[in-house]
């Protein structure tokens, strides 16, 4: 996954993020938005390694390469071994422990109402049963092929649809094992092509009917997708230009209501924005979901560090306080199960959404937003205050709203019996909190009606 920063603009008005596009495509976007929480899985041959997923293979990306990892080959650093290594990956991958069910059931245990799932990153290893190529899942040389569920996006998507969860996809645009993106007989230095684009646009057409042809097949043979998720921005106008109106068109086409998310590239087909191991300081001026990671990688990695469970709630909060969706990251172990560490997690987000997901789901940002550790949501007929945790709070007891809504007649604290002790104090509210949920770990909700 790549990263653009300037597209980010601040707004205040909520509406604006959706008005600059056509009334089905705002109704779309809106639904979407109130989603709020998604899983992305990252999975594929990468995983048997511990080395970042695809990157690795671009000789000029040395970010991606760490010198512990136990992939390097035993004559050193040769990128050139390694980039062979890597490619036979498909040869060793078999995830004899494969249950998109027991995801699917997981995933709908932890509040998220969405998935998002890579069909084939960068590297070009395709998790699906496509007739494009045989570097795929279901591929002679992949031991998985002879696997009841072999076609690991057919049966995934199908896992969660069951659980009615909405469906992103995500498709690399850039392709490092096509022949007609990185062309056999020339040094691929970076991640883009390995030719001029322009003085071969032979070469290039092939690419792109390449990508449209597995587009079609995803889009067709693969159920209800409601959000076609691409990575790869560098794959733009003018030099790597694969028609995304033509994209776009067939798209909305095989998938009614399609939305689309062209990543960093901006304009018409960027319906959401997506910023990535970051969460904006205010509001955006347009749709947008935080990509995050539940641990430091994308991909499973052995002994990797995790975020606790409040990390990752406090992150929800914030995230939906500004009007964002949280798309939320784990990679299944090579054996196809999801890590302890990740399952523990999941599970009690979904026991603090359980109590408190009134003040997440179908909500809009409440002015003042965010304010010191208090975020603000509201619905048709409440405004939340969801308080984070602070020292301050376990010694006052008492949280002091100091712009209240002037409609406010009834307070509750989600998950409590009681309502609290409150009174209002000029223009302010003063609420009495329980001990107990002034010093936990999570945040807790006020609920004004």
């Amino acid at each position: 996954m790549t990263e653009r920063l300037d597209v980010f603009e601040h707004s205040r008005d909520e509406a604006d993020a959706f008005s600059q596009y056509p009334q089905w495509l705002q109704e779309r976007l809106r639904w979407f938005n109130s989603l709020k929480f998604g899983l992305i899985i990252h999975w594929g041959i990468y995983c048997q390694w511990d080395c970042c997923e695809s990157w690795p293979l671009v000789p000029e990306d040395d970010w991606s390469r760490r010198d512990s990892m136990k992939c390097w080959t035993d004559s050193g650093k040769d990128i050139a071994v390694f980039q062979q290594r890597y490619r036979a990956l498909n040869r060793t991958f078999n995830p004899i422990a494969f249950d998109p069910d027991a995801w699917a059931e997981l995933a709908a245990q932890a509040g998220f109402k969405y998935l998002n799932f890579t069909s084939k990153h960068h590297d070009g290893f395709c998790m699906w049963d496509t007739q494009t190529t045989d570097y795929k899942i279901t591929g002679p040389d992949c031991p998985h092929h002879t696997h009841p569920r072999a076609d690991v996006i057919k049966e995934t998507f199908n896992a969660f649809r069951a659980k009615e969860m909405a469906i992103s996809l995500y498709f690399s645009k850039s392709d490092w094992h096509c022949p007609y993106y990185w062309t056999p007989g020339k040094p691929a230095l970076t991640r883009n092509p390995n030719y001029d684009t322009h003085q071969h646009p032979e070469i290039w057409e092939k690419f792109v009917n390449y990508t449209h042809t597995q587009l079609r097949e995803l889009l067709t043979d693969y159920g209800k997708i409601d959000m076609l998720w691409l990575d790869g921005g560098q794959v733009q106008p003018p030099d790597q230009d694969i028609r995304m109106d033509e994209i776009a068109r067939m798209g909305r086409q095989l998938q009614p209501g399609l939305m689309m998310v062209d990543r960093t590239v901006g304009g018409e087909y960027e319906n959401v924005i997506t910023p990535e191991r970051m969460i904006p300081d205010e509001p955006l001026s347009h749709p947008w979901e935080a990509c995050l990671t539940m641990a430091d990688d994308w991909c499973y990695t052995p002994n990797d560090r995790y975020k606790s469970a409040s990390e990752l709630i406090i992150m929800l909060v914030d995230i939906v306080c500004k009007g964002g969706n949280f798309l939320l990251g784990a990679g299944p172990t090579p054996e196809g199960t999801l890590p302890e560490p990740a399952v523990e997690r999941m599970k009690a987000i979904g026991q603090w959404l359980d109590v408190n997901g009134e003040a997440i789901y179908n909500t809009t940002p409440h002015p003042p937003y965010k304010r010191d550790n208090l975020c603000f949501t509201r619905n048709d007929e409440a405004v939340f205050a969801i308080v984070l945790p602070n020292e301050k709070l376990a010694q006052t007891m008492e949280i002091v709203l100091d712009e209240p809504p002037a409609e406010a007649k009834q307070i509750t604290l989600l998950g409590q019996n009681e309502p609290p002790a409150w009174q209002r104090d000029g223009n302010c509210l003063r609420i009495d909190i329980p001990a107990h949920l002034a010093a936990a770990e999570n945040p807790f909700v006020i609920k004004l009606v």
